[in-house]
């Protein structure tokens, strides 16, 4: 008999998640004989904890596919992470309970690594604790730190948008410079990973072109190097545009924009590095500022997204469902590179085991020597992922974008859980 399925979006949400629902969903409904309805956790692996599922059926076909060009969760994420089965047996007792009531056979899992050891932790309910479940994680994260696929769902439209960005704004920079503004700071996300900020690189096709510094967290702050090198464009080009990365990091190893709080992963809330590195220009160097944080709007930029970022991101979901149906357990869908020119790539599959908690940094081929900028190298392995236009629809000037009913599935449980 056929089983259900539960698929929930986990971390910080992509331009193109709801891509790799809409992949998963539609490819479900393909298969009838194997799976007989997907349940979508609201609130991620919460959902699924408090036995809040959305039924997916009752979404029509046109409200599913629309999901493709809608950014942000369609079903709603979460920050939180589940413990070690020793650590917490009641949070694993507690999914098998609700995945016994609701008839649930397969578990797709949708985000960053964190959210690939969820996934790889409920993998182990079936051996460890005897309820059978195939359990498959889908890749996700604007970071673009994941180990092994070739590169993340999400990166390619937040790289483009970047991209995009810091040429328009150096346009404007460079035509205000000789009497006004000289110095302009973006600051993107990325967190210890540098994949962001070099693809702001992109926009330089010529040594004037900015952005002219790039400051990954790879590369330890160096305040008099940067500061020279600042003062360096200015007297070349008679400007400066900057792209930070919220992780860069001083020589004592210390966030230049570091709060102090830590978000429900236990990773330092950052954010603010833009402002402290404009200052420090001013202060150090005199020159006028202006600074930006692309923050939410990097990620969740529809309107601006990479074609081939959406493919693959609708491939992935479409993917998990082909290698649950083919009897593959605890895998996660890979993006294989076959070439770059022409751009071509396949669908290959990881270990989750080989995913979760481990994080791809930007390798020391792709910076430049003076640790500023990025090699051809980088912009060779880059260029692909955001090529291509997949513009959503529009209606009255602005995109059509799809809000789901998420009608609820009656609860056939008479206990609660509390999540902490």
């Amino acid at each position: 008999m056929p089983k259900n399925a539960f698929y929930a979006q986990s971390g910080g949400v992509t331009a193109v998640i709801n891509a790799s629902a809409c992949g998963l969903i539609e490819t479900a409904r393909k298969h009838p004989d194997k799976i007989a309805n997907v349940y979508a956790g609201r609130n991620g692996i919460i959902g699924a904890l408090t036995e809040d599922l959305i039924d997916t059926s009752q979404e029509s076909d046109a409200d599913i596919a629309a999901l493709r060009h809608t950014p942000s969760g369609g079903f709603g994420s979460c920050r939180f992470k589940l413990k070690d089965l020793e650590t917490s047996r009641a949070e694993y007792e507690r999914l098998i309970e609700v995945f016994k009531a609701h008839d649930i056979g397969y578990f797709f899992y949708n985000g960053g690594g964190d959210s690939q050891d969820t996934s790889h932790k409920v993998s182990q309910i079936g051996e460890k604790m005897g309820y059978p479940i195939t359990c498959v994680g889908i890749p996700k994260t604007v970071d673009n730190d994941l180990p092994i696929t070739d590169n993340c769902p999400g990166f390619g439209s937040v790289a483009k948008y970047v991209a995009v960005s810091i040429r328009e704004a150096s346009f404007d920079v460079a035509s205000m410079a000789k009497t006004s503004t000289k110095i302009f700071v973006m600051e993107v996300m990325g967190r210890h990973a540098g994949w962001i900020a070099a693809a702001g690189g992109l926009a330089a096709e010529t040594e004037s072109d900015g952005p002219h510094i790039i400051l990954f967290p790879e590369i330890t702050f160096d305040e008099a190097k940067f500061l020279a090198k600042v003062k360096d464009a200015v007297e070349r080009h008679g400007y400066c545009s900057i792209v930070v990365s919220e992780g860069v990091r001083n020589a004592e190893g210390q966030f230049l924009a570091e709060t102090g709080l830590r978000d429900a992963f236990g990773h330092a809330q950052l954010g603010g590095v833009a402002p402290v590195v404009a200052q420090l220009v001013k202060d150090k160097l005199g020159y006028k500022y202006h600074w930006a944080v692309a923050d939410y709007l990097q990620r969740a930029a529809r309107h601006i997204s990479s074609k081939s970022d959406v493919e693959q991101a609708y491939a992935m979901g479409k993917a998990a469902v082909e290698l649950a149906l083919e009897g593959k357990n605890a895998v996660m869908p890979t993006v294989v590179r076959v070439s770059n020119n022409p751009y071509k790539w396949e669908i290959g599959h990881a270990n989750l085991a080989d995913v979760a908690n481990v994080e791809k940094m930007m390798p020391k081929e792709f910076i430049s020597d003076d640790g500023f900028g990025i090699t051809p190298a980088c912009r060779e392995y880059l260029q692909p992922l955001i090529e291509g236009e997949d513009y959503p629809p529009y209606k009255n000037g602005l995109p059509d974008y799809v809000k789901l009913k998420n009608v609820a599935v009656a609860k056939k449980l008479s206990t609660t859980f509390e999540v902490k």
